[in-house]
């Protein structure tokens, strides 16, 4: 019936606009005219490669948050300088205690199919998260919400605009939270409908942002168009239709990006950047995050924290940033980047922790003579007995030339590795799932507090590729969670930081910048030292 009616519509209007084509000279709009339709305007970016999900309570890679915050929204959202302001809500106030948030909804929310959206939508898709049939490597995040542990949320909607929240302890960065996609709301009857496809097509692809899923070419694009129902429909200034294109190949990025294929690239060969570095077009920003290699602690000889820590003293960052990174990348001596605030706001988190070694150039010599002793120590002089381990990676010039140098380094240790390039899907679940020796990772922050780097190596976490547990941090991460007082938080993170490097179950590499290309056609673009990219409002001029 309906696309009956759509036919008879599409007839008469083209109809119509023959009869009124015909009736102005040369075809120009003279009085009594209509006004020529204008063209749709379309940008065409690369932000990542084909998304494992585009599911917010799934995804984990910071190139799909960007994608997800133009079809979703949460209660705030971050402006240009990384604050959280109200979206999906209005309003909202907190308890004296600092443990209940009362949010109030915007008046009149509708969701992309233009059904209207409640708070109870909230209350659904934050249970969802947690739900151990989701299995969502964010679930944690929710910790700080009463009712975690008994696998119901203390959230509820008195009514269709009121969402009530009950903390377990005075939670600083929970505006933060509200703005991070495992918060968004999704559409209960279409995901219990489709629970494994209803992210895979327009017709069930329901969200709440400014932008609607068009057309997903698996391995080709991903293409959104405005969204007439979103509430700040009138203020979204940026395009008509966004259409994400899927590459992982950084020299066909970078050709896209010269011929106008694509008018924004997420990453570039690295041995581009100093051609580059000069251009308008070349953008270098600050970013929370740290490049560093995972071990899977549950593989001999990786079961060593020895053996680990002998692998972390090899590396020599200094050359890595330098003639790989090229980008004022800052070699990194701890998992927690720089930029994280400590108790007084004006130290960093990192300048009081300091670094676990040096990881200079200076001292690079005396880091390699002290992992051939702690190889030697550890039963395997000169890396003898120490089997040829395989190094995972996933696509990309700059992770394949890391790769190549971390080999050679710890070859110089007496420890042979193999390198293995994985397509991204791939090499997330390879990862996941501990069917690995060592592989490349990263992590960004995702609000502005150390935790967000230190709850991912809970025991059990989605997040904690090292398949590593360990008690006594467990319970310092817990009581984290569980306090409201600044000095006593910082204090604990610091010694669960201490326990990662007692334990050395992982490799630091270097501290995160992001590099980026963007036309100088391009206005209104703003990017998130989280590693989200803001295309809702960006034009672009002729």
């Amino acid at each position: 019936m309906k696309g009956k009616l759509r036919s008879v519509i599409l007839t008469a209007v083209i109809i119509s606009s023959i009869l009124l084509s015909s009736c102005a000279s040369d075809n120009q709009p003279g009085p009594g005219n209509a006004t020529p339709t204008p063209k749709p305007v379309e940008l065409a970016v690369h932000v990542g490669s084909e998304p494992d999900t585009i599911d917010p309570a799934l995804n984990t890679a910071a190139d799909v948050a960007t994608m997800l915050i133009h079809a979703f929204e949460g209660l705030m959202t971050l402006d240009e300088k990384g604050q959280p302001v109200y979206a999906q809500a209005e309003s909202h106030t907190v308890s004296e205690d600092g443990l209940t948030y009362t949010f109030k909804l915007r008046e009149g929310l509708k969701w992309s199919d233009g059904k209207p959206l409640t708070a109870h939508d909230f209350v659904y898709s934050w249970n969802r998260v947690i739900s151990p049939e989701t299995a969502a490597d964010y679930a944690y995040m929710f910790e700080c919400i009463e009712g975690y542990d008994t696998g119901k949320l203390n959230v509820t909607a008195p009514d269709d605009r009121t969402l009530v929240v009950k903390l377990v302890a005075v939670t600083p960065y929970f505006l933060e939270l509200c703005s991070f996609p495992a918060f968004f709301p999704v559409r209960q009857d279409i995901v219990e409908a489709n629970p494994d496809t209803w992210t895979l097509a327009p017709e069930t692809y329901i969200g709440n942002g400014p932008y609607m899923l068009q057309e997903w070419v698996h391995d080709s694009y991903i293409l959104f168009r405005k969204n007439p129902y979103y509430w700040n429909a009138s203020k979204i200034t940026g395009p008509d239709t966004i259409r994400f294109m899927l590459m992982s190949d950084d020299n066909a990025i970078l050709a896209a990006f010269k011929n106008g294929e694509i008018l924004f690239a997420d990453s570039m060969p690295v041995d581009e950047i100093d051609a580059w570095r000069d251009k308008p077009e070349f953008n270098l920003k600050g970013q929370l995050g740290t490049y560093y290699v995972s071990f899977n602690v549950t593989k001999p000889p990786l079961n060593n924290p020895m053996v680990r820590k002998a692998l972390v003293l090899a590396v020599d960052r200094d050359y890595i940033v330098k003639n790989i990174g090229k980008a004022g990348q800052q070699p990194a001596g701890a998992f927690v980047p720089t930029g994280l605030s400590d108790v007084e706001l004006t130290k960093e988190f990192r300048e009081v922790g300091g670094d676990y070694y040096d990881p200079s150039k200076e001292a690079y010599e005396a880091n390699l003579r002290e992992a051939k002793k702690l190889l030697a120590d550890a039963g395997y002089p000169n890396g003898e007995g120490i089997p040829t381990l395989e190094y995972i990676y996933n696509e990309g010039t700059g992770h394949q030339l890391v790769a190549e140098a971390l080999q050679a380094m710890w070859k110089e240790i007496g420890i042979n590795i193999t390198l293995s390039s994985q397509e991204w899907n791939t090499f997330l679940n390879t990862r996941k799932n501990g069917e690995y020796y060592m592989a490349r990772n990263g992590w960004l922050a995702d609000f502005n507090d150390p935790i967000c780097f230190l709850d991912m190596w809970i025991t059990g976490s989605g997040n904690n590729d090292a398949q590593w547990s360990n008690k006594e941090y467990d319970e310092l991460i817990r009581r984290v969670k569980s306090s409201s007082d600044r000095e006593e938080r910082m204090e604990l993170m610091h010694r669960a930081e201490d326990i990662l490097f007692e334990e050395w179950i992982l490799c630091p590499i270097y501290y995160y910048v992001d590099i980026y290309l963007k036309s100088e056609k391009l206005d209104g673009f703003y990017s998130s030292p989280l590693g989200y990219k803001y295309f809702m409002y960006t034009t672009i001029k002729d």
